[in-house]
């Protein structure tokens, strides 16, 4: 692994840290309390999170194997799983965020440096290299965390994070939060 991405990945590590702290922190009524993103608890959002992880791991598979492996099953799969985990326990919620965080950090740091280079997509999207993997997981975790609406503000973000060159629509997304 480049130090650059190693770099990445520590970063990426510390913000999952502080998002997995911060759902530790939470009572089962602030996990169902509404999130910042409409129609979505927080439950929702930190269940999309997890998800998020295990999708990401699939195309850290394809990057590793060469052998195509969708991020989702089908888009109304992975809407279904966010709806289905939103609701669980807070402790349940914290285990799965923190489990399927780890299990991605652990993959990425056992990818070689060619198959960074592979090509993968999320569902129809377009393809990219599969380096853009671990800043696409620092989105969805740095954004996400701010989404949960417990105070976590783009203030807080790391500056390697505030720093990223983000490719749209991302980029938008982030400059988006700044006036949170």
């Amino acid at each position: 692994m480049t130090t650059e991405r190693a770099e990445l990945l520590n970063v990426l590590r510390v913000a999952t840290h502080r998002l997995v702290v911060a759902v530790e922190r939470m009572s089962q009524e602030e996990a169902a309390a509404p999130s910042l993103l409409p129609g979505w608890t927080r439950g929702h959002v930190i269940t999309h999170v997890a998800r998020n992880a295990d999708a990401l791991r699939n195309l850290l598979d394809w990057a590793r194997t060469g052998v195509e492996t969708p991020a989702y099953r089908r888009a109304s799969d992975r809407v279904a799983d966010i709806e289905e985990g939103a609701g669980r326990d807070v402790d349940d919620l914290r285990d799965d965020l923190a489990e399927s965080a780890e299990a991605f950090a652990a993959d990425a740091e056992m990818l070689t440096d060619a198959a960074w280079l592979h090509e993968v997509r999320v569902l129809d999207g377009p393809l990219f290299r599969a380096a853009l993997l671990l800043p696409r997981r620092l989105t969805e975790v740095e954004l996400h965390h701010t989404d949960l609406g417990i105070g976590y503000k783009a203030a807080d973000w790391t500056p390697k994070f505030a720093a990223l060159r983000l490719p749209d629509p991302m980029a938008a997304w982030r400059e988006e939060r700044k006036s949170w």
